[in-house]
């Protein structure tokens, strides 16, 4: 396919966090180009944004489903490819049902969708239809993440005894939502965010982070959820033990009212032989500990790195690469799976390294049983799904 792979977008108007960083993620290897959306439900907000960004103002839609109909109806030289979904969690599966029902592939913001029957549903519908879903779990983007998952995986830590991840933040410590804050305002709200608060706004990305690097799948866990902030409906603090499968142990904590924290993203891997530790505030170092030996340091985009890290470094080493390069090894992953589904051809194993439908039931599966745990005092409960 010798052309930019197109997409259209669906939420990510003005005043948008991350629909910005969607965009560029998609724009930095130059691969992908952004050809139509809809930007915001207010058909006017969704043409002003698309003028911000220099589109055909017959291509800023005023509803998802508009667009999906009128790119479907276009030239497929012209078409879109696949759309991306930035919106709140309550708005991932209409379209992505619609677009792929339609012969688009998708690529949706996490959580996969606002329950787990809809994860489920939209599973069905991506086997059946043939054609791609991905969603922008990140943080497995970094190279040093995929150099863990690689050393793990090829056994160099042993079997794995011990998971500890964490993710604290500290910008919901006050009840930012009652200022008009419109990231935290649906972020607190059933309506829109869904069962859980924390858990299914970072405790996913922990969750997928856990599973991802292990290659272990959470079995039962037991969890403590609480509102610290008074009035708030949904969990700002969860604290939970993990049972994976194989008989590891893990903890995971995720928290939005420990104060002064930023996106402190961390999980620590022990195995019977050695164990690794990874810190998103310091992405581009992986702290190797040994039974026999000092700890050794490794650093992004270095010869010694296995063949996942090197594919996903874009400079050479002691240049910062952070989270908007780990976005878009995501984005360049999908496209390039695109391009290859397109041709005919069997994609290098490295394209298809992106989170998929399965890791969006995962994550969804997650967040009820955390739900269902909490509420019957910690209680283990199976992780279905």
């Amino acid at each position: 396919m010798s052309r930019k792979i197109r997409y259209g977008m669906v939420g990510g108007g003005r005043g948008a966090f991350i629909g910005a960083v969607h965009r560029i993620a998609a724009n930095i290897d130059g691969q992908i180009e952004l050809v139509c959306g809809a930007f915001s439900s207010d058909p006017q907000k969704s043409k002003d944004s698309g003028g911000d960004f220099f589109l055909d103002p017959s291509r800023c839609y005023g509803s998802f489903e508009e667009m999906i109909h009128a790119e479907k109806a276009l030239p497929a030289e012209k078409r879109m490819d696949f759309i991306s979904i930035v919106t709140p969690n309550h708005m991932h599966f209409a379209p992505a049902k619609l677009a792929l029902e339609n012969g688009f592939h998708v690529l949706s913001d996490k959580p996969a969708t606002f329950t787990l029957a809809e994860a489920q549903e939209l599973s069905k519908i991506v086997h059946q239809t043939g054609l791609l879903y991905g969603l922008t779990h990140n943080y497995t983007g970094y190279p040093l993440v995929k150099q863990a998952r690689e050393m793990v995986h090829a056994g160099a830590l042993g079997k794995i005894r011990k998971i500890v991840v964490e993710y604290p933040q500290g910008w919901l410590a006050t009840k930012l939502e009652e200022s008009g804050q419109k990231q935290a305002a649906w972020r607190t709200d059933p309506a829109r965010s869904g069962a859980a608060g924390c858990v299914g706004d970072i405790g996913t990305h922990a969750e997928n982070l856990a599973e991802y690097i292990s290659g272990l799948k959470i079995h039962e866990l037991a969890a403590d959820l609480t509102a610290f902030v008074d009035g708030r409906l949904l969990d700002d603090d969860a604290n939970i033990l993990l049972r994976f499968e194989g008989g590891a142990k893990g903890v995971l904590h995720c928290s939005q009212i420990s104060v002064g924290e930023e996106n402190n993203l961390n999980i620590r891997v022990y195995g019977e032989k050695g164990g690794l530790e990874w810190h998103q505030k310091e992405p581009n170092t992986l702290l190797l500990k040994w039974l026999d030996k000092p700890m050794e340091v490794l650093r992004t985009a270095n010869g010694y790195l296995g063949a996942a890290a090197a594919a996903n470094s874009r400079t050479p080493a002691a240049h910062p690469e952070g989270y908007l390069e780990a976005f878009a090894n995501i984005y360049r992953n999908f496209a390039n799976h695109i391009r290859a589904k397109a041709a005919g051809l069997s994609p290098d194993p490295l394209v298809l390294d992106y989170p998929k439908i399965e890791d969006g039931v995962r994550g969804m599966a997650f967040i009820d049983a955390v739900v269902a745990s909490s509420k019957h005092n910690a209680a283990w409960t199976k992780v279905v799904g």
